[in-house]
């Protein structure tokens, strides 16, 4: 039977792992498609991940793959936004189907690829984008398609999570962990996009669009990064119970969806809570399956090209067997479903942890306490650490029942006019899991 012919763009991480993949698993991939597939052209400005690529038509030139009429399945690996969509919508336009790992370029121009490649009969795959090699939006698109998504979330960008695992386990602070992550490389030379939580934002849209059949909606997303956890903050969580995590949660509300990124205090006892290093898991609570759990690799070579791979066997299949695969997000574009708005992050509801700095002496809780009680807001736990030898001020930790978080900042901004608090308060939400 005729090969699939696949392209791939760009050698990088991810496009050498695909390779090698390809390459070193040919015979079991044929026997799970019914066809062998071919590594037929590759578009790089070099090869320094050194595969061997001596036999195989090489560009410098990528849109020379997309323009390849030997070319089934296009591979975008180059990463980026602008010249990536132009690529694709190139590959869309002549015919080709195309598998990406590239989370920006889908929740940023899904919309416009995904009609784009309907319009022409083609495929957009995109497995890889969340979660690295987790399957989970297979998971959510076809293995709890039968359920109503109650809300998911996840730690879904490994290098918040070494970060966070690393100042919790050794003491350490943020900035030098940090410097320890780029040595390593977990983390990039500018790592903005992973601690201020964009990356993980991105991911979050993709989901959950899937999840709750919403347009992709990614600059309606709340995001806050990681970069003013302490130690501190870390400590005084664990002795109350709970660990800290950066996480995209996205939950269906009454008045819209949440769509947000931020650190949280999740209970210590649930199994996310004890997800350290680089591993991204991410928990789904649907009403027929109740709470399902993914973890596994969320970046890396091949641990990327499995999902990838994956993507490019599901369009040989269908190719084979003259079928269309499942819906881009899951949901038909010909049905009109409701669109929910986004929640403007004022109008959530949470529980919080608040770290406040106060003079020591009498008065100062009954003043704290009075201000939480105008606004009613319920406290479930609050200590005061002794102050420090030589130290003006001792830390008064709060542990808050749910309260609309437009609420909750205005307590703050009155807290903080008192004489004897130091600003700012550290505030972080609490996520029960449940």
């Amino acid at each position: 039977m005729k090969p699939v012919n696949v392209g791939i763009c760009g050698l990088g991480t991810v496009g050498s792992g695909t390779f090698n993949v390809l390459s070193r698993n040919h015979d079991m991939i044929a026997a799970h498609t019914g066809r062998p597939i071919s590594i037929a052209h590759i578009g790089a400005r070099s090869n320094p991940y050194l595969c061997n690529t001596r036999e195989i038509k090489f560009s410098e030139d990528i849109f020379q793959v997309a323009y390849d009429p030997d070319i089934d399945i296009l591979v975008e690996s180059i990463g980026g936004c602008d010249t990536a969509r132009e690529l694709v919508l190139t590959a869309i336009e002549q015919g080709k189907h195309v598998v990406t790992a590239n989370k920006a370029l889908i929740a940023e121009h899904g919309s416009t690829l995904f009609t784009a490649a309907k319009e022409r009969g083609v495929v957009i795959a995109y497995e890889a984008s969340v979660g690295g090699g987790i399957p989970i939006i297979k998971c959510l698109r076809e293995g709890l398609s039968g359920n109503r998504i109650n809300w998911l979330a996840g730690i879904i960008n490994g290098t918040g999570n070494y970060i966070l695992s690393e100042m919790g386990d050794k003491n350490r602070s943020f900035n030098e962990v940090l410097e320890e992550a780029q040595a390593l490389g977990f983390a990039e030379a500018d790592p903005t996009l992973d601690i201020e939580g964009t990356d993980a934002c991105h991911k979050l849209t993709i989901m959950a669009s899937i999840a709750f059949g919403i347009p992709l909606q990614f600059h309606k997303a709340y995001t806050e990064g990681i970069g003013k956890i302490t130690p501190t903050d870390i400590q005084y969580a664990e002795e109350l119970g709970y660990r800290i995590k950066h996480l995209g949660i996205a939950r269906q509300q009454a008045k819209g969806i949440e769509l947000r990124v931020n650190p949280a205090l999740i209970p210590a006892n649930q199994p996310i809570a004890n997800i350290n290093g680089v591993l991204n898991t991410i928990v789904v609570d649907a009403d027929a399956v109740g709470q399902t759990m993914y973890t596994g690799a969320g970046a890396g070579s091949e641990p990327t090209a499995s999902s990838v791979v994956a993507d490019i066997i599901d369009i040989a299949r269908s190719l084979s067997s003259n079928t269309h695969p499942v819906f881009s997000l899951g949901w038909s574009p010909d049905i009109t479903y409701s669109s929910p708005s986004i929640l403007p992050i004022n109008e959530i509801k949470s529980g919080y942890y608040l770290r406040l700095q106060a003079e020591d002496h009498p008065g100062v809780m009954n003043a704290i306490t009075h201000i939480l009680s105008l606004n009613n807001i319920n406290i479930n736990a609050m200590t005061q650490k002794a102050s420090r030898k030589n130290e003006v001020y001792a830390d008064i930790v709060i542990l808050t029942q749910q309260v609309q978080e437009s609420v909750i900042n205005k307590a703050i901004r009155d807290i903080e006019q008192l004489s004897d608090i130091a600003s700012p308060i550290t505030r972080i939400r609490i996520e029960p899991m449940v």
